[in-house]
């Protein structure tokens, strides 16, 4: 029996590139060439050179746009401080908070704090990921376990996960147990209610095609089930890693103390306890930046990725 059933992606429609490879594959391989198979290969050929240059183009636009508006908002901020509504010292400008980033740098806390709270968020979205895929997979293929257990794992992902922040500092005490704690019950429902969702999109099809092959629950689970769900599980992953780092957050903001390390809420925290509105700024903007930056650099090229390989996007190959 093979060992790959199905490779878990939609039927791609023949790409324009495609074609025009088979042209030009077919004019170079005719036993006689006339004027037409000349022409025909050289209208190919820069078909293709034309699409690959529009695939290695810099989409200037995805760049500028965004730092557009990242300026408007700068400069309408400074314009609202120029107007003397409010103090200062409660409401900071650009110039003040960015002088106050200089300052967290200086003393190393601006280092300490965003390297204690990535590491938190990554380790505990990963052991997330670990729990919830299998659990996710398992309630999605039996049908009696998930009418007993998806109600509550709906109701845990509507919970707020700061709800448990509590209860962990009871259980955990002021340790990183606690943080960890609070940051896998705000992403492990979403992740495991993301692969659900993703598994009831799969065509039947695809699940007749696994048993006509023989496939066991488990090939059909991890061969045909798991890659065919890849978008919606993508989507239980990117909102299990926005409800991690939130959740990562408010237990950082409250648990302070004890053998927990110096965190970015920890750092909110303080900035709140002092009245100091520029480490309060500060620190909402380096959390808001961490998280656009693993956007950015984490999930947006692998779906990206994903969307081109099943002819999604344009470029994409088959």
């Amino acid at each position: 029996m093979p060992s790959k059933f199905l490779s878990g992606s939609a039927p791609v429609v023949e790409s324009d590139e495609t074609k025009t490879r088979e042209h030009v594959h077919a004019a170079l391989t005719r036993t006689s060439t006339g004027k037409e198979d000349l022409r025909e290969l050289e209208s190919g050929l820069d078909s293709l050179q034309s699409d690959a240059d529009r695939t290695h183009r810099i989409d200037w636009s995805r760049v500028l746009l965004p730092v557009a508006a990242l300026v408007v908002l700068v400069l309408a901020w400074q314009f609202y401080v120029s107007l003397g509504v409010k103090r200062r010292d409660l409401v900071p400008g650009p110039l003040d908070v960015l002088g106050q980033l200089g300052v967290l740098w200086s003393d190393g806390k601006l280092q300490e704090s965003v390297w204690t709270s990535l590491q938190r968020g990554v380790i505990g979205f990963l052991i997330s990921v670990a729990i919830a895929t299998p659990v996710g997979l398992l309630l999605a293929q039996v049908a009696p376990l998930r009418r007993a257990f998806g109600p509550l794992i709906s109701g845990l992902q509507v919970l707020p996960s700061v709800a448990w922040v509590p209860a962990a500092i009871i259980w955990f005490g002021l340790t990183d147990a606690t943080v960890y704690f609070v940051v896998f019950m705000g992403a492990i429902p979403s992740i495991i209610n993301g692969l659900i969702s993703g598994v009831d999109q799969i065509p039947p099809q695809y699940r007749r095609v696994g048993t006509v092959l023989g496939a066991s629950r488990l090939q059909m689970a991890l061969q045909i089930v798991l890659p065919a769900a890849l978008p919606g599980y993508l989507g239980g992953l990117k909102q299990g890693w926005a409800f991690s780092w939130r959740s990562l957050m408010a237990a950082e903001i409250i648990a302070v103390g004890g053998t927990i390390g110096f965190g970015l809420g920890s750092l909110l925290d303080q900035g709140r306890t002092l009245s100091d509105m520029g480490v309060v700024m500060a620190a909402i903007l380096l959390i808001l930046t961490v998280g656009i930056l693993i956007e950015l650099l984490v999930f947006g090229p692998i779906e990206k990725r994903l969307l081109r390989r099943r002819g999604l996007l344009a470029g994409s190959t088959r």
